[in-house]
């Protein structure tokens, strides 16, 4: 079914422009997941039109998103929970990349710490917004999570150039460093980790996003390298040629 917006034709399955409908990758029944996630969405991506927020509620059934700038007592129920009941050991973990001054923990080893019949009750927190929102709202929720949460990330590395809609079939959006991605992929590879059948669960969110991101490159115009970078690229196509043949 569609709907006119602003005189366009919108799908009321996946709330997307009808020329960009992704109702026939979505899971006709939404995905169980025993891991509760809650997704702190920066007010400015909920109109955003590669948000993938929106597709990720529609994809799995133990999803909660909340929209604002930080996570405080009396945001959510669930999380007030956990924050009351400190300092019990938790199994909660907020996803977001670390610093000197504040490690994170590789979710791998995160699950490590915990005996197989404690799969159930991970609860996992994300931040849904630009770099330099998630990283306001990290800061701005860290004195409320850090009482019951640990900080968790998967493989990065801020020396290496972040994806671009160019050289990945999963960005929609410029990256800033390696190993950033958008939520809806965050998810799908924490959840590979964490659930016992995340492999298929990843899958399938997974495919979403690259339908997404194929239908997304679609409209792109096709771009003309800059003679100065073209020929650059060249030279150092001949340095490294060069240096091969010498080891």
């Amino acid at each position: 079914m569609e709907e006119a917006e602003r005189g366009r034709r919108i799908c009321l399955g996946c709330e997307r422009p009808a020329s960009v409908c992704l109702c026939d990758f979505i899971p006709g029944e939404s995905l169980s997941t025993t891991t509760q996630i809650v997704i702190l969405q920066h007010p400015h991506e909920q109109r955003h039109p590669l948000a993938t927020v929106p597709l990720l509620n529609k994809c799995l059934t133990n999803c909660e998103t909340l929209i604002g700038r930080r996570l405080r007592h009396g945001h959510s129920p669930l999380l007030d929970f956990l924050h009351d009941r400190h300092p019990n050991p938790t199994h909660a973990a907020f996803l977001f990349p670390g610093t000197e001054q504040a490690p994170s923990v590789d979710i791998n080893e995160w699950k490590s710490w915990f005996a197989e019949g404690d799969v159930n009750k991970f609860v996992l927190i994300v931040f849904d917004g630009t770099w330099k929102h998630a990283k306001e709202m990290v800061a701005a929720s860290l004195p409320f999570v850090s009482k019951f949460a640990t900080r968790v990330s998967l493989t990065y590395d801020i020396h290496v150039d972040g994806e671009t809609k160019f050289s990945s079939d999963l960005t929609l959006r410029k990256e800033p460093f390696g190993g950033c991605m958008s939520t809806m992929e965050a998810v799908a590879r924490c959840l590979r980790v964490l659930e016992p059948n995340g492999v298929e669960i990843e899958s399938r969110l997974v495919q979403v996003i690259r339908m997404m991101v194929r239908m997304q490159a679609s409209f792109l115009k096709p771009t003309n390298r800059r003679p100065k970078l073209l020929k650059r690229s060249k030279d150092d196509e001949k340095k490294i040629n060069s240096k091969s043949f010498c080891t």
